[in-house]
């Protein structure tokens, strides 16, 4: 069998990530409608399902009580963090929400030299000051902007859930060495259903037969994401390959204008300049961790 092209594998990613950031457009619109626990909790049920057949598709067996483990920390971490990052998605524009999230992979390296004891060079710590000088740009045009009720703390959850994706990467890196993608997919999915699940009684309820395509489509476009990034992590370099991470900015602008008639400010389009090539600089020696995978999937 021919090994595919770089250049192929570079769509594929881009495509993955496009596919994202659609449901991600979605996903703001559910929580919209019914709010951020039932967009969550029924969106991810359904991506539970599918996980589950591409699990036993895979052939995969029971995973070990230390994997099992894994798999339930990553997903208590992704619980939380996907409801603070929608929540958050719903007050502010969708790229501000993107950029301000782009902060992950450099927290990500602070967090595995305290956890896994990776060095972290000279080059990384300058990246990441200038990571949060960005986030302070995109801020201060937000306090520069016409008031719109709950943007400043929708701010705040997108960074707090920046912080819990960048925990999510470190835990990734150890779980992608002892599962599968299928099960990965499978179990994060499950855990998630099952924690949102204990709030149900009080907090759950059915959504109406007219939201119920979004929520299908939502997970299907979630799941085919994680696929198609996998396959391309799989068959291209890491450090070509992330790049495609921030094509999301575009896609971002583009639904957020279309679909919710956002427009983006100049100081998001600075913020997200600085702290991109901030990524991308710590990134020349390979040292910025990038998802092969969302992690909110």
């Amino acid at each position: 069998m021919r090994t595919p092209s770089p250049a192929f594998a570079f769509a594929v990613a881009a495509l993955g990530i496009g596919l994202f950031s659609i449901m991600d457009a979605f996903m703001k619109s559910l929580v919209l409608a019914i709010g951020v626990y039932n967009a969550l909790f029924w969106r991810v049920m359904v991506s539970a399902g599918l996980g589950a057949i591409a699990w036993r598709a895979g052939h995969d067996g029971l995973p070990s009580r230390r994997t099992l483990r894994i798999h339930l920390f990553r997903g208590t971490v992704t619980a939380v963090m996907a409801l603070l990052f929608f929540w958050g998605l719903a007050r502010v524009p969708m790229a501000q929400a993107i950029t301000l999230a782009y902060i992950a992979p450099i927290l990500a390296l602070l967090f595995a030299a305290m956890a896994l004891g990776e060095r972290v060079g000279r080059r990384v710590i300058l990246a990441s000051i200038l990571a949060f000088v960005g986030v302070f740009v995109i801020l201060a045009g937000q306090s520069r902007a016409a008031p719109v009720p709950g943007a400043f703390e929708g701010a705040l959850a997108i960074l707090a859930s920046a912080v819990l994706y960048a925990v999510n990467l470190v835990i990734a890196r150890v779980q992608s060495q002892a599962a599968r993608p299928g099960e990965i997919a499978f179990f994060q999915s499950t855990t998630v259903v099952v924690l949102l699940a204990v709030a149900a009684p009080w907090l759950a309820a059915v959504p109406a037969a007219d939201q119920w395509p979004q929520i299908v489509i939502a997970a299907v476009l979630g799941t085919s994401s994680l696929w198609l990034l996998g396959w391309a992590y799989a068959h291209g370099e890491t450090g070509y390959l992330a790049t495609t991470e921030y094509t999301s900015f575009l896609y971002a602008a583009l639904l957020g204008w279309a679909v919710f008639g956002e427009r983006v400010s100049m100081f998001t389009v600075i913020g997200a300049a600085v702290i991109v090539g901030a990524c991308l600089y710590a990134a020349r020696r390979g040292d910025v961790p990038q998802p092969a995978l969302p992690a909110a999937s």
